[in-house]
C-alpha cells in the first residue's frame, strides 16, 4: 500500500510530470512553426532559425510536425534534420524503456 501521508500532503508522479512537459514542448514547436510560416507569408518579423532549432530539440516531434503541416522548412537541410534526428533518438529511448518496463 506504500507510507500512509500526513493529510493535506500532496503527491506528484514525476514520469508523469516529464510527460506532460514534452508534450507541451512537441505542442509549442508545432505552433512555432506554424506562427513563422505566417510571419514569412506577411513579410514580417520572423522567428530566429536558431530558436526554431532550439525549440526543435527539445519539441521534436511538434516540429517535425509543423513543418509538415504548414510546409514550413522542409526545404533547408540544417533545419529539416533537427527535428527527424532528435525524433529517432526519442523514438528509441522510448522503445528501450517501454522494452525493460515489459
Amino acid at each position: 500500500m506504500g507510507t500512509p501521508r500526513p493529510p493535506g500532503v500532496i503527491t506528484i508522479d514525476i514520469t508523469a510530470v516529464i510527460l506532460l512537459a514534452y508534450a507541451l514542448l512537441n505542442v509549442c514547436a508545432f505552433f512555432l512553426y506554424g506562427l513563422d510560416k505566417r510571419k514569412a507569408e506577411k513579410n514580417a518579423w520572423r522567428t530566429p532559425e536558431r530558436t526554431l532549432l532550439l525549440c526543435s530539440l527539445f519539441g521534436p516531434f511538434g516540429a517535425w510536425a509543423g513543418m509538415q503541416q504548414f510546409r514550413h522548412k522542409t526545404t533547408k537541410p540544417k533545419v529539416w534534420h533537427v527535428p527527424v534526428f532528435w525524433s529517432s533518438i526519442a523514438a528509441a529511448i522510448q522503445l528501450g524503456v517501454i522494452y525493460r518496463a515489459g
